[in-house]
């Protein structure tokens, strides 16, 4: 017996009516979606523009492989101290300010800020060690710097690595702020993964995030007005290309690192965060960088891997004790 046609109509007319209602709910969502990427990156352009003017320019440039590269100088000590900063640090002269403030009583102080950091231009060359390297101490040589200590944050030290067995007549001593280690290696990055952080990052949801993140600098010894310039240069340098080919080569940067060791003759002072949030070889790796080192020391501090933020005073202490160490034993 077939099934009455009225019912069949019935059934059709509703099954048109759900997927009617179905379709202008995905439509409005959609919509709604458009809506707030399109607010999102009016919200980002305008406000950057407007950082733009508010942005105080601060260091010197100094011509680099054809590009401008930002420095900053501060101090009349003789002993001069090169600090390099971690990955990603949007503002180096800036970020290192606290440390900086106790250590230009003593020493003559150069921030360098590599390309895609600070105020320094972007680069589309490969970011290997050998490359960063290279301009770094171009920097250091336009400054007619020649003897210095070289002190370096986190990924830095994986560079830095290669640097003092590059420029041993240079580099008169190593500090590793919490530095990186090349047997404890990030986790590779396809250049593919990188596409869509530069759509997030172009569409301002960068902006969003931070927005929604918390404040890296509250309660930290930074005024209000270095807070809202390292502000404006974080949502300015987040995600930029330069970086993100950084972080492209950091694999193959850190199994490169693993052929390296200071020289033996190098002194080295590393402060390192005594509780690593992630891996419990962090102090055994460290130690075994200095066990061949003639003048070789760690120091642990409370703190977290941003460490030069929030214990100034006792790295600059601890610092001008180790070079007076050293300059007693030579």
């Amino acid at each position: 017996m077939t099934q009455p046609v009225g019912k069949e109509v019935r059934y059709s007319t509703k099954t048109k009516r759900v997927l009617h209602i179905l379709l202008k709910v995905i439509v409005t969502v959609v919509i709604a979606i458009l809506l707030f990427i399109a607010i999102v990156y009016t919200v980002n352009k305008i406000s950057s523009h407007s950082e733009q003017k508010r942005l105080e320019p601060y260091g010197q440039h100094v011509s680099v492989d054809g590009k401008q590269m930002n420095v900053f100088i501060q101090g009349q000590g003789v002993e001069t101290v090169v600090i390099l900063p971690g990955y990603g640090t949007a503002a180096p002269a800036l970020d290192f300010k606290p440390l900086i403030s106790e250590l230009i009583p003593y020493y003559k102080v150069v921030v360098i800020e590599p390309f895609g950091y600070g105020l320094s231009d972007q680069t589309q060359k490969e970011r290997s060690t050998a490359n960063i390297v290279s301009e770094i101490h171009e920097a250091l040589q336009s400054l007619h710097v020649d003897r210095y200590i070289l002190m370096a944050h986190s990924i830095s030290g994986l560079y830095s690595l290669d640097y003092v067995n590059q420029y041993p007549n240079e580099v008169s001593a190593f500090i590793g702020l919490d530095s990186s280690v090349p047997s404890l290696s990030e986790q590779k990055v396809d250049s593919s993964v990188t596409k869509p952080i530069k759509w997030f990052r172009n569409l301002g949801f960068a902006r969003l995030q931070l927005k929604l993140g918390a404040d890296p600098y509250d309660g930290l010894p930074y005024d209000e007005q270095t807070k809202e310039q390292l502000n404006i240069l974080i949502r300015k340098n987040m995600y930029n290309t330069t970086q993100l080919n950084e972080a492209v080569s950091m694999y193959s940067n850190f199994k490169a690192g693993e052929r390296l060791a200071f020289p033996p003759n190098l002194p080295v002072l590393f402060f390192v965060q005594a509780n690593h949030p992630v891996t419990d070889q962090w102090l055994p790796e460290h130690e075994k960088q200095i066990e061949d080192s003639v003048h070789g020391e760690m120091v642990l501090l409370d703190a977290g891997h941003y460490l030069y933020r929030s214990h100034p005073k006792e790295i600059s202490k601890k610092i001008r004790d180790f070079t007076g160490d050293i300059k007693i034993k030579n």
